[in-house]
């Protein structure tokens, strides 16, 4: 029996139209912020359900697939199809190509502590 094993390329926008505001948008959700930095940190073409493994965020697979097209129409990330799984990416050099020092600054300032409301505060769903 002959398997033929099939990976398809998912088209991106290019990264060099991409405005400094859409790429901050995309960044400014804590999910797919937290999600970038573990792409980062996997390296290269990843599960795309399998990048937040360890990260304490748990989303649905419809959910996912929102926050990846976002990043992907930003020009962070590439898509690639291999059977059932979609795999991602960073894509580096053509982020430091376009905002130089971007992912460093990703990088070298982590995830900022959760804020913490003081009970009794009216933050917290009170007049």
């Amino acid at each position: 029996m002959i398997t033929i094993h099939l990976v398809i390329e998912v088209n991106e926008p290019a990264v060099e139209p991409a405005s400094i505001d859409v790429v901050l948008a995309a960044l400014a959700d804590p999910v797919r912020l937290t999600f970038v930095r573990a792409l980062d940190a996997a390296g290269d073409w990843t599960c795309g359900s399998d990048v937040l493994a360890g990260t304490g965020v748990t989303i649905g697979k419809s959910t996912l697939s929102h926050h990846i097209k976002v990043l992907r129409d930003a020009g962070l990330i590439r898509t690639r199809v291999d059977g059932i799984r979609r795999l991602v990416t960073l894509r580096d050099d053509d982020i430091e190509r376009r905002f130089p020092g971007l992912l460093n600054m990703l990088r070298k300032h982590g995830p900022a502590p959760a804020a913490v409301v003081p009970s009794g505060d009216s933050r917290e769903g009170g007049a």
